[in-house]
Parts: structure tokens; C-alpha cells; sequence
């Protein structure tokens, strides 16, 4: 169990008050003690050395120096007014700048007075200076604390008003780690999870983490605090997915009937590759076992994930039961549809759709059947949770790109039989390796790694806009072989922040490459009705035109064979998933197909990545992982509402070897001890209570 000392309310450490304590919550979440000693430093210093004036002479370059002040002075008119202190040293001087909190600092400083000042050195003029440096009086404490390594820690503007600054910051948590003893921080991990692993105690980890005495003591105290962290995460899914085995029963779907033996020895469009045969022999296993299956299959663009998906629902069949197949728009639900009602017409099922624009008589003849059996498999949107969907026995719930359903929504699904239906989730966005184990860990996981026989890779080029007329003049070749192009933008509307292309900029300019009526041009974004989407969409499907421009609502859910150029404007803008995921919108056919990147000249160094690796690889996984190291877990689509933000010290594109080792403990002890009833393991179990963090969990959804 923790201590109630690291529940103290931040308002009782010393020198905190009301006013500061407010701040720290308002501005990190900072509440109680353990949140302060929680707040881990984001970089280390060498601040043991110190250079002289003299040795100034790197631009951008951190300097520690030992001096005093000779001058104070405000420099300049209102808007431009500054506070510049000569700072000497025996060798020579350098002028410290203030612009921000002049007036503060100016109070603060006193001249012929030892400073040590650490700063960045800029140069103007030939002469160097240092612009807001962390700035200390030379007292006998401060020289006996100088830490081989200083902790520099993350602040805000209105923490720096009170006068909280990583300095302040740093002082708060010397004065908090002085109290830290066997008294005050109890142990959380096991005596042989601590030899095995050779980790420092918690109480060794945190003093070392702040306040590191060298790096060997540094690196241990970040081993022991990232692997204590995951080894939890992974224990509570470990814990979940066991529990979810034991407790909750699942239909039993023995037989491999007469329905799923027709379609596959007669109509199936192509051969299984044989990542798709795995992965059904997986899923026929699962639902066969007399436990829920809860089951991830994690599948490229075009890998063939609704393929699996349908002859899972024909096991459903076979065994009595109805299945329902819930996609993120209406776009994907109808393009699902289109293609399961294509495969399964010669079995005679009853496929139906039902989504927000389903008109109230279709709607209430619908139910109906539904209710009474007559539909074999529901394909919908959003709309298949509502309470007046009542199925006459559930079987199977397919979720197609769960991340952007809400935890309650896939809720409600489940609760649509008495008992829980069988759940198989579906994601194209490829997932690193280290975020899955993180993400999905209390899922079982399948992977398709395979893509149908006859798809060919597509060739990725990066254009910079030099070369627009040679991308003109390709398309035009294009469009003369019979085939189509999307062009996709990052925005709609001119931005006066954004130099980039436009939709609506960009559609001016294509009329006058590509004028009516020798071409005709389709325009699908956001702000559009459903009506007129669906009507840009039919033209181009039905290739009444031969462009579509769009934002990016075509990322998912359009399958149009013939298009074979996909055109991304302004491509740093987007991330490299959504940018994976708008080049699988071509490739469809049996022709070669083409992604085009167009950028500014003006490219950043991730940028630069981004694009490299598109061009370089159409593998998703290898791109997911350069991706979660580009931007790490926050901004990948899902991961804010997963539990993987919760991370403290952890990095999950850093850390994929401290993972495994954590997991892999997890694992083993799970396997000896599944109730953690041993003598030993109650630490681990009261230490999974009391942390008692709900985490959305994509297998509980019930």
C-alpha cells in the first residue's frame, strides 16, 4: 500500500501557500506530493564545470560561469524596454538580458554580488550575451548541492510569475526529497521482481531521478521508475485479458457449416494469402473455444481485413446466429455493404444497412426483420446502438476503425444479446509493436502482413513545386489511358496563418489545366451535405469525372478500382499514418498506380523524414514505427482516450526493450500466481488497486 504521506496536499510543503499551490494545479496537475515527485525532469545538465567569460564563443551554446554583477540598467523605449546586467568574471564581461519580468529581476539582482548564471549565448553585434539565464547567488549550500547532473524541469508562464520556474521547481523538490525515508515511501515491486532485475528501491529511484548523485545512478533511477510503470500497465491488461478468459462465457460455434463451405470452396474472389488463412483458423479457434473472443486483427490498406471479416460472420450463420458490422462513417458502412451484399448474393443472406440518413420506413421494416431473424448481418454506422435495434440473437460484432468510437458506444453493442456476443476488431492503421503491446495488450492480436496476389506496389514520388507542370502533364497521360485521380488538400478555406494549398484555390487553378468540357472535375469536403457528397461521389465512381478534389473525408471508405494517381497537396502537413492511409485509396486495381507528395521548398527535418520514408517504403508497419518516433503515442489516432498519455516517465518509442521485460514479468508471474494470492504478490495487488486508474480497454466494452 502508499504511503498517506505522498497523498499530502502540495499546499503543506514548505514555501508552497495557497497562491502556489493553486498554480501548480491549474497549470500541471500537481495536487499532492506524489503528483510533485511524479513530475520527472525532462533534461539533465552538467552544472559541476564552469567555463570563463572568455570561453564564450559558440552561438546557441549553454555556458555555466561564476561572477559578479558591476551594472544594472533598463535599456530601450516602451515596447522594446529591457533590463541588461554587465555580469565580469577575471576574464572578461558579458551582458545578461532580460525582456520579460525586467522589472522583477531588477529587484531580485544585486550588483558586486557572486552570481552563477547558466544560460544560452547569442551573439549581436560581435558580442555575446546570454537572454533570460537561470541566475543563483553564490551561497555555501548551493556549492555543496551542485549536483553532478541537474534536473531541469518543465514550467509555464504563470508558474515563472511565482516565480516557480524549473529553478523553483527544483528547490520545491529538494525540500520534499529530504523527507523522503522507509517511513515515508514504501516499497511497490516485489524482493525478486528487485534482485532479478538488479533494480534500485523506489525509495533510491526517486532521490536519484531529481537529484542524481552520477550518470550510472541517473540511468539506474530511470530503469527502475520506466519498468515499474509498464510492468503495471501491463499487468492490469495481462490480468484483464485472464479474467476476460475465465469469467465470461462465449457462444460456442462448433459447426463449419454448409454456408461457410459454399462460399468458400465456390465464390471466394481470390485465393486466401496465407496471412488471411492464419488469422481466420485463429478466429474459428476463438469462437469455437466457449469463451468471449475479443480479437484485434491489425491489417494494411488492401490486406483483405473484410475478407476475414465476412467468413467470420458466416461461422455466425452456420450457428444460428446474426452478425452486425458498425464502421465509423456512412461512406465506409456503405461501401461495406456494396461489397459484402456483391460476395454473399449467390448464398441467398439477407444483408441489410441501416445509418443516420435511412429513411423511417425502411427503418421500422428493418427492425422488424431484424427482430425476428430474417437478417443475417446489420451493417451500419452509429445508428446500430440505438435502443430500438433489438437483434433476435447476436452472435458476432465486427468493429471496423474502433479508435473513433467512443468507449460507451461499443458498450452499448455489446449489451444488444444476454450474453456478449463474440467482438472482432478491425484497424487498418498499422500499429507499432511497443503501442499495441500498450494499447491492445488485453486483446488477442492478429496480424494480416500479406496482400492479395495481383496488387501491385504503388510508386511514391516527392514534387516540390517546381515541378508542377511535369505533374500537370502526368496526369493528363493518366486520364488518356482511361484511368483517374484524386487530389487531395489539407484544408478548405485560405488560411491567413498557413501558406499552404487550398481546396478551393486549387480547384480555380485545375479548371484552368483541365477545362470543361474536354474534362469534368469532382469537388467532395467536409461542408458538404450528405446528399451532395454522395452525388460527387456516384459522378466519380461512375466516371462522370475524372479528378476528384477533396479533403481528406476520402481517407477511408472509398474503393475505386479505377483510380490509380493519388495527388496530396501540401503532404507535410499531414502525418505519416493519415499519409499511408490516403495512398492505399489507389492500387485497388489491376493497373499501376502512383502517389505523388507535393511540398513547399521550405521543409523541416521531420518533414524531410516523412517524405523520404513514404517514397522510401509502402510497408505501414515500418512506417507506424518511424511515425510513434516522429510524434510519439499522443497524437497517433486513438491513443488519447486509450490510457497510454497516463505514462509519467516511460517513452513508448524509446522504451520497446523495457516493455518486453516488463510484460514478459507480468507474464510469468500470471502464469505461477493468476490471483496474486502468494505471500509475495499481494504488494502487486494492492498496488494495482490503489493505483485503481479506469483505462479504456477496447475487449471490455461491457
Amino acid at each position: 500500500m502508499q504511503s498517506s504521506f505522498l497523498d499530502t496536499p502540495i499546499s503543506y510543503l514548505k514555501g508552497i501557500g495557497p497562491q502556489r499551490a493553486e498554480a501548480l494545479q491549474n497549470e500541471l496537475f500537481i495536487f499532492t506530493y506524489k503528483d510533485l515527485l511524479s513530475h520527472y525532469p525532462f533534461r539533465y545538465v552538467d552544472r559541476t564545470h564552469f567555463h570563463s567569460v572568455r570561453e564564450v564563443i559558440e552561438d546557441s551554446a549553454y555556458y555555466q560561469l561564476r561572477g559578479h554583477i558591476v551594472e544594472i540598467d533598463f535599456v530601450g523605449d516602451k515596447r522594446a524596454r529591457r533590463l541588461v546586467a554587465k555580469f565580469r568574471d577575471s576574464s572578461g564581461i558579458i551582458e545578461l538580458v532580460w525582456f520579460q519580468g525586467a522589472k522583477w529581476m531588477a529587484e531580485k539582482l544585486t550588483a558586486h554580488t557572486d552570481y552563477i548564471v547558466y544560460g544560452k549565448a547569442s551573439s549581436f553585434m560581435g558580442r555575446f550575451n546570454m537572454a533570460h539565464p537561470e541566475i543563483e547567488l553564490v551561497t555555501p549550500e548551493l556549492l555543496v548541492s551542485q549536483s553532478t547532473f541537474q534536473s531541469v524541469y518543465n514550467s509555464t508562464e504563470k508558474l515563472k510569475f511565482r516565480n516557480l520556474d524549473s529553478n523553483g521547481i527544483r528547490k520545491c523538490l529538494r525540500l520534499l526529497t529530504l523527507q523522503l525515508n522507509e517511513q515515508t515511501i514504501n516499497e511497490t515491486l516485489s524482493q525478486t521482481l528487485i534482485k532479478d532485475f538488479n533494480l534500485l528501491t523506489r525509495l533510491e529511484a526517486l532521490k536519484q531521478i531529481h537529484f542524481p548523485d552520477s550518470r550510472i545512478l541517473l540511468e539506474k533511477a530511470k530503469f527502475r521508475l520506466k519498468f515499474e510503470e509498464l510492468f503495471y500497465v501491463q499487468l492490469k491488461l495481462l490480468r484483464s485479458n485472464l479474467f476476460r478468459h475465465q469469467a465470461i462465457q462465449g457462444f460456442v460455434f462448433k459447426k463449419v457449416g454448409d454456408i461457410f463451405n459454399n462460399f468458400y470452396k465456390h465464390h471466394l474472389p481470390f485465393e486466401l494469402t496465407n496471412a488471411q488463412k492464419r488469422v481466420v483458423k485463429e478466429i474459428r479457434v476463438d469462437m469455437g473455444s466457449g469463451k468471449q473472443m475479443s480479437r484485434l486483427v491489425q491489417g494494411d490498406v488492401g490486406s483483405g481485413k473484410t475478407l476475414v471479416a465476412l467468413l467470420s460472420m458466416l461461422l455466425a450463420i452456420d450457428n444460428q446466429f446474426q452478425s452486425c458490422l458498425m464502421a465509423p462513417t456512412e461512406i465506409l458502412a456503405k461501401q461495406h455493404f456494396e461489397t459484402i451484399s456483391e460476395l454473399v448474393k449467390p448464398l441467398q443472406l439477407n444483408v441489410a444497412i441501416l445509418t443516420g440518413s435511412s429513411k423511417t420506413k425502411a427503418r421500422r421494416e428493418l427492425h422488424q426483420n431484424l427482430e425476428s431473424g430474417n437478417i443475417h448481418i446489420l451493417i451500419g454506422t452509429h445508428a446500430l446502438i440505438e435502443d430500438a435495434v433489438v437483434f433476435k440473437n447476436l452472435g458476432l460484432v465486427v468493429i471496423d476503425e474502433q479508435h473513433r468510437f467512443g468507449v460507451a458506444q461499443r458498450a452499448k453493442l455489446h449489451k444488444k444479446n444476454t450474453q456478449p456476443p463474440h467482438v472482432l476488431i478491425m484497424t487498418a492503421t498499422p500499429i507499432p509493436r511497443t503501442l499495441a503491446m500498450t494499447l491492445y495488450g488485453d486483446l488477442d492480436t492478429s496480424v494480416i502482413d500479406e496482400l492479395p496476389p495481383g496488387r501491385k506496389p504503388i510508386t511514391t514520388m516527392h514534387f516540390m513545386e517546381s515541378q508542377r507542370l511535369r505533374l500537370i502533364g502526368f496526369m493528363k497521360e493518366q486520364i488518356k489511358l482511361g484511368r483517374q485521380v484524386y487530389i487531395v488538400y489539407p484544408l478548405i478555406q485560405e488560411s491567413e496563418k498557413m501558406d499552404y494549398q487550398n481546396l478551393e484555390k486549387g480547384y480555380d487553378a485545375l479548371l484552368n489545366d483541365f477545362p470543361v468540357p474536354h474534362y469534368q472535375i469532382s469537388i467532395v469536403h467536409g461542408k458538404l451535405t450528405p446528399q451532395q457528397k454522395e452525388f460527387e461521389m456516384q459522378r466519380f465512381i461512375k466516371r462522370e469525372t475524372q479528378i476528384m478534389v477533396a479533403t481528406t473525408v476520402i481517407e477511408v471508405g472509398v474503393n475505386i478500382p479505377n483510380a490509380s494517381v493519388m495527388v496530396i497537396e501540401s503532404a507535410e502537413r499531414f502525418g505519416l499514418s493519415q499519409l499511408h492511409q490516403l495512398r492505399g485509396r489507389v492500387g485497388r486495381g489491376a493497373d499501376k498506380s502512383y502517389c505523388i507528395l507535393m511540398t513547399s521548398y521550405k521543409l523541416g527535418a521531420d518533414s524531410k523524414l516523412r517524405m523520404e520514408t513514404m517514397v522510401r517504403t509502402n510497408d505501414g508497419f515500418e512506417i507506424s514505427e518511424v511515425d510513434l518516433k516522429l510524434r510519439g503515442p499522443g497524437d497517433l489516432d486513438g491513443t488519447q482516450q486509450s490510457g497510454v498519455m497516463d505514462l509519467k516517465i516511460a517513452d513508448l518509442a524509446q522504451d520497446g526493450q523495457i516493455l518486453q521485460l516488463a510484460r514478459t514479468a507480468a507474464q510469468t508471474i500470471l502464469n505461477e500466481d493468476p490471483n496474486l494470492n502468494e505471500t509475495e504478490n499481494q504488494l502487486l495487488l494492492q498496488q494495482l488497486q490503489y493505483q485503481g486508474k479506469t483505462r479504456s480497454s477496447w475487449s471490455k466494452i461491457g
